[in-house]
């Protein structure tokens, strides 16, 4: 890619959460090197489309292949949220469990786990 469609890391005081200790602070380190270059080296609207392509086929397709496309967006989403955990507030944190509960759920229905 050429040096000029690269987009510069946020601005920010800190990268890691301060204190953080054993897993998160093994989460956050592995983790900067995805995150760097799913945030600066991809078109900023790739990673959004993957997802609604994914989500979307989780919705649509009730087989196994559906409950797979759900099960990469919930891992993605799990991750955000674990990254970004320290920094919300209540309402977010309910959000995003809300969020990760209700695509668990479509992945189990998708493996027949649950009645769908």
């Amino acid at each position: 890619m050429a040096s000029d469609n690269k987009r510069p890391l946020p601005q920010g005081e800190r990268f890691f959460t301060e204190g953080a200790g054993g897993l998160r602070k093994a989460v956050e380190r592995r983790s900067a090197v995805p995150m760097a270059y799913l945030f600066t080296q991809v078109p900023r609207w790739v990673p959004p489309l993957l997802l609604v392509v994914l989500l979307l086929t989780g919705l649509a397709v009730a087989n196994p292949l559906g409950g797979a496309a759900a099960l990469v967006v919930l891992v993605f989403i799990a991750w955000l949220a674990y990254l970004s955990w320290p920094s919300l507030r209540p309402g977010g944190r309910v959000l995003r469990v809300a969020m990760i509960v209700f695509i668990a759920l479509l992945a189990a229905t998708r493996f027949g786990l649950l009645p769908g």
